[in-house]
């Protein structure tokens, strides 16, 4: 079976008898004054999907003639400002957003390039080209390139072309491609490391499946340990990430949240940033993912680390229930 077919949930769902004239008045008054009503804010935002606060924005927007982002950013502060912004943005918009950040800060945030362009589809990836095109008046292709070296960045080159084959098996060819990246691990040349990283950004999921099997017949080898073993550095975490995307995306963010939470002492933006994206693609099972790999669950993590508006936030979006504490 490819691991693919399980039916991914998200944790955020369409609200129903949604109002968005209601809402933005609601939010209105929440952002009034000095102070603001962060609970309203959060029982708003969390509880509606995103196109319906795209909805709200609009509304808000022909209400009070102000932008609802512009108002959130002015009134909020911290990383309980980066939530409640993040969920505000179409899914195109906020993963054009993240990269641009990685990219124009000091130094280039790396991970944040390796979590979003190794798990996106062709059809995120070509949507997130064009919200950075608009939203930066930038190419995220040149942007890329200019940011990063080596094959790290010759690998990012080729996941940004969203190019990747659907659907398309073939068992003899997976034979043969096995045997070219139990080379490439072998020799490690820069011709090897090229050709690793076309099978590995190319060939379609179902595809892969059938390749790292095979890998495993030829080599006696897990193809993650093998990658590990023969390269390093940030080449090295975009193939494997690759890998984990293939096998079981959901099994993958949990990884890197638990990364993020535990090795990075809660790494905020990682945290913020994987919550939102895949909330409303696969977060409850990421979850599941999180509970059965690690022992405790993400919400008992997030309440470890995270404090106040900040942590009821995030625990809104992930949707955590009694038995989660």
């Amino acid at each position: 079976m490819f691991c693919g077919d399980y039916q991914a949930q998200g944790t955020i769902f369409p609200a129903p008898n949604f109002n968005p004239i209601m809402d933005a008045q609601m939010l209105g008054g929440a952002l009034q004054g000095f102070g603001c009503d962060k609970d309203m804010l959060i029982s708003i935002l969390t509880q509606r999907c995103n196109s319906q606060r795209l909805m709200i924005t609009e509304a808000y927007q022909n209400m009070y003639g102000r932008d609802l982002i512009g108002d959130l950013k002015e009134k909020l502060s911290d990383h309980f400002k980066d939530v409640m912004v993040g969920l505000m943005y179409p899914p195109p918009s906020y993963d054009a957003h993240e990269l641009w950040h990685a990219m124009k800060g000091v130094g280039t945030e790396e991970n944040c390039l390796i979590d979003i362009l190794a798990s996106r589809t062709n059809g995120e990836i070509f949507q997130m080209r064009e919200a950075y095109c608009l939203q930066y008046g930038s190419n995220l292709q040149e942007d890329i390139y200019s940011e990063t070296s080596g094959h790290f960045r010759d690998t990012l080159m080729n996941l940004v072309q969203g190019s990747r084959e659907e659907g398309y098996t073939d068992p003899a060819m997976a034979a043969q491609d096995a045997m070219v990246l139990w080379e490439a691990c072998q020799r490690k040349t820069g011709e090897h490391k090229t050709m690793l990283q076309v099978i590995l950004c190319n060939k379609s999921y179902q595809q892969l499946w059938l390749v790292f099997q095979e890998f495993q017949n030829i080599s006696g080898q897990d193809i993650v340990d093998a990658i590990n073993e023969c390269y390093d550095g940030y080449f090295q975490e975009l193939l494997v990430a690759i890998v984990l995307c293939v096998r079981d995306k959901p099994a993958y963010f949990a990884y890197r949240l638990h990364s993020a939470i535990h090795d990075f002492g809660f790494h905020n933006k990682t945290v913020i940033r994987i919550l939102i994206a895949r909330s409303e693609i696969d977060l409850m099972t990421i979850r599941k993912r999180y509970k059965e790999r690690y022992g405790k669950s993400l919400f008992h993590d997030i309440k470890n680390f995270a404090s106040g508006h900040y942590e009821k936030a995030l625990l809104a979006i992930c949707a955590g229930d009694a038995e989660d504490y």
